[in-house]
């Protein structure tokens, strides 16, 4: 047999996703690269490793055999890899987080510099809805969260890292608002929400519930990018945060619409468990974080005090 290291983990991955599409989009590689690097594989095993029924892909019983024999592989690889890097004294393990939709726009201003002072620690970053942010923190699966709403639930520690502020955007109104910065001005607008769950939703209605607010709701959609794009069809307004809205703010393709009590303000905040016992990385990100913090907002987001 001549397999390589590299079939040995688009195979250890199509065995994770179940999917050769997946497997090429978490690979960073084409479809058509990981079948033929799927069927070299195979060619060097007499029984099949995989089946395919109603166009769906499965491993074998023989086929689990072999992804359980690569994960050990491509670990004890990697373990050779980390020690080759102790051996030069640098940092290395693996750094993971789960980060909430928006905070796609935050977290990777507050990671670069660490990444690029560190080349022997490997990230592992999950972009996902809050529920699962908040369960994957509880059930030990990562390092850290990046929320803008503490998680009640859970006993967590917590770094502020710059503010998240929420107001109402959308396209302006034609016609005069009669009701200056009156939140009754928000019933005569088509509201456009988030899905359920969701800390910008939570947020939003908590201001419409404390204004006793009777408000028209448009539609609902999975994603403040989705929000965005359709306020910029002219769909309608929401509550949105400031953090996402940077380029179409400043070429007032988007407006806030001014409405007394807003804009709403937390903080995004990075959290971890407080019975979590944080690996030498995590505890270096930590130092790196309080130390730059001030100067990453400075550099990335001095565009935010504008509003």
């Amino acid at each position: 047999m001549n397999y390589t290291l590299h079939q040995l983990h688009v195979f250890f991955k199509i065995s994770q996703t179940l999917s050769i599409t997946r497997a090429a989009e978490e690979l960073h590689l084409t479809q058509p690269a990981v079948s033929i690097q799927l069927k070299n594989f195979q060619d060097q095993f007499d029984i099949p490793l995989t089946e395919v029924i109603s166009r769906r892909i499965y491993l074998t019983d023989f086929g689990w055999e072999i992804a359980r024999a690569a994960e050990k592989i491509l670990n004890e690889t990697y373990a050779i890899n980390n020690r080759i890097l102790a051996h030069k004294g640098l940092l290395y393990g693996k750094l993971t987080m789960s980060v909430v939709s928006t905070g796609k726009y935050v977290m990777p201003y507050f990671l670069a510099g660490f990444m690029r002072q560190h080349e022997g620690v490997e990230l592992a970053m999950d972009v996902t809805n809050r529920q699962k942010v908040i369960d994957s923190l509880a059930k030990n699966e990562v390092d850290f969260a990046l929320v803008s709403i503490l998680p009640q639930q859970l006993n967590v520690n917590y770094l502020e890292l710059m503010p998240n502020k929420l107001y109402v955007v959308g396209r302006r109104p034609d016609e005069p608002v009669p009701l200056d910065n009156d939140p009754r001005l928000l019933e005569k607008l088509p509201l456009i929400y988030r899905e359920a769950g969701s800390g910008t939703r939570s947020m939003m209605e908590t201001f419409i519930a404390d204004h006793q607010l009777v408000v028209r709701k448009r539609l609902e959609l999975t994603s403040n990018e989705a929000v965005k794009q359709a306020l910029l069809a002219g769909l309608g307004y929401s509550i949105m945060p400031l953090i996402g809205l940077k380029n179409e703010l400043l070429t007032n393709a988007l407006q806030i619409i001014p409405i007394g009590g807003l804009p709403l303000q937390t903080s995004w905040m990075l959290i971890w468990h407080k019975d979590k016992q944080l690996s030498p990385v995590a505890q270096a990100y930590l130092s790196y974080l309080r130390a730059n913090k001030e100067m990453i907002v400075q550099q990335y987001f001095d565009w935010y005090g504008q509003f």
